[in-house]
């Protein structure tokens, strides 16, 4: 009996320890827990403004649930309250997660990349019309078709003619008595050299005594035939044009420049370029001419570049297109930082600056003012110093978070700080959630007056389609855009073919956009170009299949 009394109390001992160790294991914190505790309860003791995750607008001062989503209000992180009012405080894992890269200012050699688009054409100083020089009928063509190559001195045609035989014998007779009349005689002679026969001719005829009824037409030049204007049996006038001949040994590059392009082209500047039609093979020459005169329709000037062509691979109408590096030598002492660094507004051109001394990453927006654009990247004529560091890469997530904060943004350069909650009494709980309701209310509507304000001085965004092919087109649907009243920015997207505009509604609308994009010869998605504008396009802009 002993032994069993014995055995239910070894059991009750061991049931109570193990509840006991139960209790320990789900009760006891470890040091790891009540360290991130303690820290939490630290950053809550130093916290003056709690806010919500999914919605930053709210700022209260006491802790509770966001007024929006219910969710639990944080508090905002100590060290963002310390820094420059306007800057942007970013973690390391969110900038690693943005992938917001900066990169150093630096001053560089500025070398501006120019496009050019054009076609090949013929040395016009090289075009010869080949003329019949007595009148007559063509007996025989001995070139006859387009596209035939020439010699100089090389037998066109034959031609008969009535007036070619009489002075022949005019000239036999007066030969007869050259002696007793040599001024008869030499203006025979003299005759013929104005119809082109040549002295060896002249001499033949007069040694021979006989008659040549068909006269020959040779070549004056060496070359391509471009056109045939006669056929055989055709009667002809003194003068008529018998083919057009185009010398191809040195040919003509017309480049199209707009007038954002002008001031870095030169005469003698050297162009590389390519054609279509030879894939793989690069050209170049310098600059001969420029245009001075701008084409009213396509608001282009003609750039001219000579090439030698003694190997005949360019020819007539090919498709090239030149780049120019111009060395813009009057702003060798200034920055050049990367195109994806400006946020361009139309109007204000700004970068996100990185702050220096500081152990995470810090960000303030800066306006700067910049010069012409490398390729891919700006000339800056003021605004940074050298050695600072600006986001190069995620510059629109960084600008983003200045938004949602209500600091300085792209879009806001007054920005759009809300105020923070005021102090409660000591009233009861069920009050003061009341309070912090109907001031969380008060703050929205405070923030959405304010966002509307906001968006009505900065206008209203659309975007739409527009038609277009190559970097011209670009250009020319960019600047017809802006020169409507009240478009502040407009970008067009080569690959998506859309533009991007901003535009304030009370001095103009969306179909005056759509009207000056068409007028100067591409299609959107309310207005059709006209024929006429449209073919005046150059070839490589003409999107039409």
């Amino acid at each position: 009996m002993k032994k069993i009394f014995a055995n239910k109390y070894v059991v009750y001992s061991l049931l109570v320890l193990g509840g006991l160790f139960m209790g320990w294991l789900f009760f006891h914190s470890s040091p790891e827990q009540e360290e991130q505790h303690n820290h939490l309860a630290e950053q809550a003791g130093k916290a003056a403004i709690w806010s919500c995750a999914m919605h930053p607008q709210i700022r209260m001062d006491t802790p509770g649930k966001c007024p929006i989503c219910g969710m639990d209000l944080i508090p905002l992180n100590q060290s963002t309250l310390t820094v420059d009012p306007g800057a942007i405080h970013l973690t390391k894992e969110a900038a690693e997660l943005s992938n917001v890269l900066t990169s150093v200012v630096t001053k560089q050699k500025p070398i501006k990349e120019v496009r050019l688009y054009g076609k090949v054409q013929a040395d016009e100083r090289l075009l010869q019309s080949q003329v019949a020089h007595i009148p007559g009928r063509i007996e025989k063509l001995l070139v006859n078709f387009t596209g035939e190559g020439v010699r100089k001195g090389q037998t066109l045609a034959l031609i008969y003619s009535p007036e070619l035989v009489t002075a022949q014998q005019e000239l036999l007779e007066a030969s007869k008595t050259k002696q007793a009349q040599p001024e008869i005689y030499e203006a025979s002679k003299e005759k013929l050299r104005q119809w082109k026969l040549t002295e060896e001719q002249i001499t033949k005829i007069e040694s021979s005594g006989t008659l040549q009824n068909n006269f020959e037409v040779v070549s004056n030049t060496t070359g391509i035939v471009t056109a045939r204007r006669v056929n055989n049996g055709d009667h002809i006038a003194q003068g008529t044009v018998l083919y057009d001949i185009a010398d191809l040994s040195t040919v003509w590059l017309m480049f199209d420049a707009y007038e954002s392009d002008l001031p870095f082209l030169n005469e003698g500047n050297r162009i590389v370029f390519t054609v279509q039609a030879l894939p793989g093979s690069t050209f170049s020459g310098n600059i001969i001419f420029i245009d001075p005169v701008i084409d009213p329709v396509t608001r282009v000037s003609k750039v001219r570049v000579e090439i030698n062509n003694q190997a005949g691979k360019l020819k007539p109408e090919m498709f090239a297109t030149g780049i120019l590096n111009a060395n813009l030598s009057e702003y060798k002492n200034n920055f050049i930082i990367p195109r994806t660094a400006v946020l361009w507004t139309g109007k204000r051109s700004i970068v996100y600056v990185k702050q220096a001394n500081a152990d995470e990453p810090i960000f303030k927006i800066r306006e700067i003012e910049l010069g012409p654009m490398l390729g891919n990247s700006y000339v800056v004529i003021s605004g940074l110093n050298e050695g600072e560091e600006v986001v190069t890469q995620g510059t629109f997530s960084v600008d983003a978070a200045a938004q949602l904060e209500g600091k300085p943004s792209m879009m806001n350069s007054d920005g759009g700080k809300t105020s923070i909650g005021h102090n409660h009494s000591d009233a009861q709980n069920t009050e003061k959630n009341e309070v912090k309701t109907d001031h969380s209310a008060h703050q929205l509507q405070t923030v959405s007056e304010h966002s509307n304000h906001n968006s009505k001085d900065m206008g209203q965004h659309e975007m739409f389609s527009v038609s277009g092919n190559c970097e011209m087109c670009k250009d020319r649907i960019q600047t017809a855009a802006l020169s409507v009243k009240g478009v502040s920015s407009a970008v067009w997207d080569l690959e998506t073919k859309k533009i991007h505009v901003e535009f304030n509604s009370k001095e103009t609308n969306i179909d005056d956009i759509h009207k000056a994009i068409a007028m100067v010869g591409h299609d959107t998605e309310k207005f059709i170009a006209d024929n006429q504008t449209y073919n005046a396009l150059p070839d490589c802009c003409k999107y039409r299949k």
